[in-house]
């Protein structure tokens, strides 16, 4: 990776014009980190420090008026009543508790186009609120910004925003940025681009004596450049690549992309075959990289009478559903209102699937212990692994506590926290 040991954006900009810069592929990896099950966007002249309590408030106000008990919110979103039994005192404490685990400041689509001295004055802003909110411990367990594109005519702007709001947040907390702090790069068309914000990165650490690789960010795959480059190959590894480690996500951009490939608005949604093809294509391609997937939005927002509500509840859970059944354990919100629903099926998800999966993994462990001692090869951790995930997930999110984690998977808290099926099945037959 190139180092730009100049504080000037024509040096970084540089980059974009002439290409070709190559880095070693690697990976960030980090299978201890938690994943968050959505990411809620703001435009940035909106966000305050206090954004994740306002946004739970109206979450929690919307599931009192529009599902104030068990029984109607499963009817709203056609669940079992026993299931919706389960979790509905969970639910209201995550709206209480967490309402928002990722929040993504947006100077993109949800901020828009505006003059210089005005975006100047909002990423100052914007950077001054997460500084207050860092210090006075307000902000979502993870929190981003989403700059404009880097292409030809946005990529000053773009910089320079990312310039300002990180150096007033790094002034007003002493140098330090929040847990899990991102960087979101839309519309990529090309790896260049990707080039330019690592080494963009690159340069702000040096000129303000961060530790290397601080910053991360997060690629929008919303471009089919983005998914299939010009020569016909799948544009994702290079991509990584050119981000030198510090990419730790790939959003799908559900809307942007079927634009792209020419789907007309009426039939730009989630369930498109278009979508689940390159959903696909990403996590074929990113597979075992360490790389999260996050799916995109519902556009369609629960607000009006209590009928409009819950259809736009029923269809952003059959989103959540369908998202998670494809192993796109992140999703975006909107709207304050659909935080409900996105939990609501967040849970419903692994809490039908509890009993089986508590069954399958005990006997994983047994069967596996069993066949060392006689001396049969146990070839199936990956499927083991996957089950270890299925807890770890449900549990991170609030489904389950960590009690009813170790009650129903058999493990202990230290092995579910190891996060590692084949350690748990070294450790357990080496005790026998």
């Amino acid at each position: 990776m190139t180092t730009i040991p100049d504080k000037s954006l024509v040096a970084i900009l540089d980059v974009l014009d002439k290409g070709n810069i190559g880095v070693a592929l690697r990976f960030p990896g980090d299978s201890s980190a938690r994943q968050p099950v959505h990411v809620v966007y703001g435009g940035a002249h909106l966000f305050k420090a206090d954004a994740a309590q306002k946004l739970g408030a109206v979450a929690l106000r919307t599931l009192q008026e529009h599902a104030p008990d068990a029984a109607s919110l499963a009817a709203a979103l056609d669940l079992d009543p026993a299931l919706a039994a389960r979790f509905y005192p969970r639910l209201v404490d995550k709206l209480t508790s967490e309402p928002v685990e990722d929040f993504r400041i947006d100077f993109e689509d949800g901020f828009g186009n505006r003059p210089d001295r005005e975006e100047d004055e909002h990423a100052r802003l914007a950077g001054a609120e997460v500084a207050t909110g860092l210090n006075a411990g307000t902000l979502p367990p993870s929190i981003g910004i989403r700059i404009k594109p880097l292409s030809d005519e946005l990529k000053r702007r773009s910089l320079r925003t990312l310039d300002l709001f990180l150096t007033t947040l790094l002034d007003g907390t002493g140098g330090a940025l929040p847990p899990n702090f991102v960087v979101t790069l839309p519309k990529i068309m090309a790896p260049e681009q990707v080039t330019a914000l690592a080494s963009a990165c690159d340069a702000f650490e040096y000129w303000r004596a961060l530790p290397a690789n601080t910053l991360k960010f997060e690629l929008m795959i919303e471009t089919t450049q983005s998914v299939f480059a010009a020569d016909g190959s799948v544009a994702l590894p290079r991509l990584i690549a050119e981000g030198g480690g510090r990419i730790v996500a790939a959003h799908f951009g559900t809307y942007d992309y079927t634009a792209a490939c020419s789907i007309t608005a009426a039939h730009q949604h989630m369930l498109h075959p278009a979508c689940d093809f390159a959903r696909n294509v990403m996590q074929v391609a990113l597979a075992g990289t360490g790389i999260w997937l996050s799916d995109g939005a519902t556009n369609v927002m629960p607000i009006g009478s209590r009928e409009v509500v819950h259809r736009a509840w029923r269809l952003h859970a059959g989103h959540v559903r369908h998202s998670l059944v494809t192993g796109f354990y992140q999703g975006w919100d909107l709207h304050p209102a659909q935080l409900p629903s996105r939990y609501a099926a967040v849970y419903a998800f692994f809490l039908e699937g509890l009993d089986a999966a508590s069954e399958r993994l005990k006997n994983f462990v047994q069967k596996a212990a069993q066949a060392t001692l006689v001396g049969d090869v146990f070839d199936d951790a990956a499927t083991g692994q996957g089950l270890l995930n299925y807890f770890l997930r449900a549990m991170n999110c609030g489904a389950i506590t960590e009690e009813e984690a170790v009650e129903k998977s058999g493990l202990t808290l230290a092995e579910l926290r190891g996060r590692s099926f084949v350690k748990i099945l070294k450790s357990r037959t080496n005790q026998t």
